[in-house]
């Protein structure tokens, strides 16, 4: 229950990578394992609904900014991409978005194209940018890709260039 999770500024998850590599039986979001992705985010609103109440309650005077958590991580495989026909890294895009906010709608990229390494959504309010990283340039000794997202549900300070 998000409810009754103390007030942090950041979540960082990353869903079982199985139902989404391309090493996996390619299960997708539907797959009982990365399906624990919209757990995330179910708690993530259930917070952030949890500290709005309270904010209110309060009669604090607030913006979007300042309702917490305000920042996600989420780390994956880079079979997310595909996923699906890449429909699954869309739903990801999509449900993260609508933390922020309930109505937003994700395209795919135009033309049937593959979602690209790295990317960014800047909207009103909030954004989102991901990209591949291998680990080995971070210190593990191995090589192993993975997507990194970073979502600012009060602004605009998740371009590429933090992620």
């Amino acid at each position: 229950n998000g409810s009754e999770v103390p007030v942090v500024d950041i979540v960082v998850g990353g869903s079982p990578c199985q139902d989404l590599s391309v090493a996996g039986k390619r299960k997708g979001l539907d797959g009982e394992r990365s399906g624990l992705f919209m757990e995330q985010i179910r708690i993530i609103k259930e917070m952030r609904q949890n500290y709005e109440r309270e904010l209110k309650a309060r009669g604090a005077n607030y913006n979007r900014r300042d309702i917490k958590p305000r920042f996600m991580v989420w780390e994956n495989v880079p079979g997310a991409f595909s996923s699906n026909n890449g429909e699954d890294f869309r739903a990801v895009l999509e449900e993260t978005a609508r933390i922020a906010d309930g109505d937003a709608s994700i395209p795919r990229p135009e033309d049937g194209l593959p979602w690209s390494c790295s990317g960014f959504i800047l909207a009103d309010g909030w954004s989102i940018a991901w990209r591949v990283h291998d680990a080995q340039f971070w210190g593990v000794p191995q090589r192993r890709r993975r997507i990194a997202l970073v979502a600012d549900f009060g602004g605009q300070s998740a371009p590429p260039a933090t992620v």
